[in-house]
């Protein structure tokens, strides 16, 4: 992760404000690993933020992502997640309550090669979601 120095740095390279507003919601993504999403991070830091919109937190999530900072996920439930590990990486969601996890020791690096070798393209990047019932959701809806 990146340490304020780090973040305010980016922010000046790209001729960016570094607001109260987007260190907010950049410290609210370090301190969880539940991949949420932009209205779950606005009812999180509204109560210390009461006068920041939802449009803010939209902006912002958008601007981060754009800086590289974090990492918009789509696993395709109909709204983006946040995640504050910005590398590329596998994601896996429960079907049943909607959580997502990282998969930190499954390493994918030989994908895009494995891709290129396999078609016409040079891959510049991929993005892998992995879908099954969370071990939460298997026990209360005893799934095997």
């Amino acid at each position: 992760m990146f340490t304020i120095s780090d973040i305010a740095l980016i922010f000046k390279e790209k001729k960016l404000k570094l607001t109260p507003q987007r260190l907010a919601v950049y410290n609210y993504l370090l301190s969880t690993s539940c991949h949420p999403s932009a209205e779950v991070i606005y009812k999180a830091i509204s109560v210390q933020y009461p006068t920041m919109s939802l449009a803010t937190v939209y902006k912002t999530l958008k601007t981060l992502v754009e800086v590289g900072l974090i990492q918009e996920i789509n696993v395709g439930e109909g709204n983006f997640r946040y995640d504050r590990n910005a590398k590329s990486h596998p994601h896996i969601q429960c079907m049943c309550c909607g959580k997502i996890a990282d998969f930190d020791n499954l390493n994918l690096d030989n994908l895009n090669s494995l891709a290129e070798n396999n078609s016409d393209f040079k891959v510049l990047y991929n993005k892998v979601y992995f879908y099954g019932y969370c071990k939460d959701c298997q026990q209360s809806q005893k799934l095997n």
